[in-house]
């Protein structure tokens, strides 16, 4: 529970909360630059984050995974966790239907979309 450790430990909390904060403002820094490249990172570096939260699982730790396996630029769990919602960045059709193709092996749902 997140407000437990948030409680039990506030330094590693703020932390925490601070290390997010810099992603977001390298994220929209990326954004602005349409830097992909580094946007996937801050992705995967947010969802790092997300597990040391506890608020990732398994089933979406390994779909990160296995989105980033078949050639997303990154991958994280959205959402409030546990839910098995994630997302991942292919910056072409070609990646995505790559991710794509990994991810229906793993769940029961994926959808793509594309962002212009």
């Amino acid at each position: 529970d997140v407000r437990a450790k948030k409680e039990a430990d506030p330094a590693w909390f703020e932390g925490l909360l601070q290390q997010y904060l810099d992603i977001v403002a390298q994220a929209e820094q990326a954004i602005d630059k349409n830097d992909l490249v580094k946007l996937g990172a801050l992705l995967d570096q947010n969802h790092s984050l997300c597990q040391q939260l506890t608020v990732s699982c398994k089933e979406l730790d390994d779909l990160v995974v296995a989105a980033r396996e078949a050639g997303a630029l990154g991958a994280k769990m959205s959402g409030t966790g546990r839910g098995g919602l994630m997302l991942a960045l292919t910056p072409t059709e070609e990646s995505q239907e790559k991710v794509f193709a990994a991810l229906e092996k793993l769940a029961p749902q994926v959808w793509k979309t594309c962002l212009a």
